[in-house]
């Protein structure tokens, strides 16, 4: 009988563990696992932004889906991450709840931080091309981001996400 119920956990445990593997080509993003927030201002006169995102392995570790709401659902979208063969690079797609998308590639720097580029499609604002640089350290990770907006690029936003239990909302 211990023999049965230690093989049972034993099972389980492997089970459980390759339930969570991610993909060698995306193990640079295990740390951003998990849900997210953080509270930021836009311009002068608008109210605080606070953004809730969550990270999570997808399609059988091949991809990392992210999803993510500002202020309960104003705004919000979910994108994939995964590794394109045929590109030998990095890709993802990122929908949103204001009628825009996005398609874009990841460069990998050396001291692990990450370089986001982004072709806009349908932006009501302008926005042709998204750049964005994230890094993690200490439990936390900073995102700057600057938009190719009107044929220019806006000063770089800086947004530092820390643990969160709250949840993603989609109005």
């Amino acid at each position: 009988m211990k023999y049965i119920i230690t093989l049972s956990l034993l099972l389980i445990s492997v089970f459980s563990h390759a339930s969570t593997k991610l993909d060698p080509k995306l193990a640079i993003f295990e740390p951003y696992l998990g849900t997210w927030e953080a509270s930021f201002s836009m311009a002068e006169g608008q109210p605080p932004m606070t953004d809730v995102g969550t990270w999570e392995r997808a399609l059988n570790g091949k991809a990392i889906r992210t999803k993510h709401s500002i202020n309960d659902g104003v705004y919000g979208g979910e994108s994939f991450i995964f590794w394109d063969k045929e590109k030998e690079q990095m890709v993802f797609y990122y929908f949103t709840t204001a009628d825009f998308f996005t398609e874009g590639t990841l460069e990998i720097t050396e001291d692990g931080s990450f370089i986001a580029y982004e072709d806009v499609t349908g932006s009501s604002e302008g926005i042709t091309q998204v750049k964005s640089t994230s890094f993690f350290k200490d439990g936390q990770f900073t995102v700057t981001t600057q938009y190719l907006k009107k044929g220019e690029w806006t000063e770089p936003q800086q947004r530092i996400y820390s643990r969160s239990n709250k949840e993603v909302i989609f109005k």
